[in-house]
């Protein structure tokens, strides 16, 4: 299922394969998100063009609209979206903390600060006067919908359900995912339960399972906290899982020690997958203390805001400077955008609000960060990783 083919020397970090019944994907790998079966403005053949390797979904959404009944029927998420590679669902415990504006039963928030849903004005009435709730107790998570503010339900069962309708390649044990601002106390509170939930979520998975071509991922929780997040890597370690995703908060300052707590302890023959990560400088980091594949809505988000990737760092095409730059975004990029646009062209499309603006804007970011990551398994199999590192950082400024 998943083998090493190259390690850095003096570190943790790998170049190896995972098979899936998709397909193999080379690690370190770049996980594109299509939280709804969907890469935003991007098409599969787009995607496959970029060289993505591997799309994820979101259990939570897909649970929402269109239900994973259809998705099923369909024939699971890869046919329902045209995408022939393979598919990654994550569990839905971070969409059903932080959708829901996570209040405990206390009523403290757990992703603070609390904020108007973004849905309010469309449904009036349905969130007057009530707080968007995701209520915890041992069996599982009561939340509101942010769709029309239902109430509904996840347990490890059903997120496990779910996912196995939806059908992908690999799926998320269902965790509890805690706001950065914690405490200690409340971080361990929050392990330990994750800890029992995903006993529970590999017992669901195995009797619910026809064969074992679907890969079930344990997650690794603990916040910063050092003894932790150790201690969440022995107790998922020691599960039967076929690798493990690293989930929660992180100090920016401080992640790529983070990971490498985890990755020391983890073994060594699965794959790691670290959850929400996706700045290039980060990646590095990531990729270096042990993770093998890594997702993020940052170069598809920020590219719809105008800010794209060059070698040099991330620029803002809105900036005057580029209303008059008749170059490519970034002078030797590869990708269609800048192999048939201007710098000029793309700000433009950006400042009259037309569509195509988001397009060529997600092409170029997600084809930097999958060129990125190629070369940064070229470089682990060349043996040559600190020079590539120290090249890229050279020249890319945040």
């Amino acid at each position: 299922m998943f083998q090493i083919d190259r390690k850095i020397t003096g570190r943790l970090g790998r170049a190896g394969t995972i098979c899936t019944p998709h397909g193999a994907i080379s690690t370190p790998a770049f996980v594109a998100v299509g939280t709804k079966a969907t890469v935003k403005s991007l098409t599969p053949a787009q995607l496959e063009e970029i060289g993505v390797g591997v799309v994820l979904g979101n259990a939570y959404h897909l649970y929402l609209e269109p239900g994973e009944a259809i998705v099923r029927r369909a024939g699971g998420i890869g046919a329902f979206m045209g995408w022939r590679g393979p598919t990654m669902t994550d569990s839905g415990g971070f969409q059903v903390f932080s959708l829901g504006a996570a209040l405990e039963a206390s009523g403290r928030s757990k992703i603070a600060p609390q904020r108007e849903h973004p849905n309010k004005r469309k449904n009036v009435g349905v969130f007057q006067n009530r707080a968007l709730l995701a209520n915890i107790d041992e069996d599982g998570v009561t939340f509101t919908s942010y769709k029309d503010g239902s109430e509904h339900r996840f347990t490890p069962e059903r997120s496990i359900e779910i996912q196995q309708a939806i059908g992908a390649d690999i799926i998320f044990a269902f965790d509890e995912c805690t706001s950065p601002t914690a405490d200690k106390k409340y971080q361990r509170e929050a392990m330990e339960r994750t800890h029992r939930w995903a006993a529970r979520s590999l017992e669901s998975h195995l009797q619910l399972t026809t064969d074992n071509s679907q890969l079930l991922f344990g997650i690794v929780q603990g916040g910063r906290f050092e003894d932790l997040r150790k201690e969440s890597a022995q107790t998922i370690g020691s599960m039967e899982f076929d690798g493990f995703g690293i989930g929660g908060s992180f100090d920016k300052r401080d992640m790529g020690n983070a990971v490498r707590w985890v990755s020391e302890i983890l073994p060594e023959e699965k794959p790691r997958h670290l959850l929400g990560i996706g700045n290039p400088l980060d990646l590095f980091e990531a990729v270096e203390n042990g993770c093998d594949t890594f997702d993020c809505v940052a170069p598809t988000r920020e590219a719809r805001t105008g800010a794209l990737y060059t070698k040099h760092g991330r620029i803002n095409i809105l900036n005057a400077r580029y209303r008059r730059d008749f170059n490519p975004v970034d002078e030797g990029c590869a990708c269609y955008t800048c192999k048939n646009f201007s710098a000029a062209y793309v700000s433009h499309l950006f400042r009259s609000g037309e569509i195509l603006a988001n397009t060529l804007a997600t092409i170029h970011n997600v084809h930097f960060i999958v060129r990125l990551v190629a070369g940064m398994r070229q470089a682990i199999l060349e043996n040559c990783w600190g020079a590539f590192r120290k090249a890229f950082h050279c020249e890319y400024r945040e």
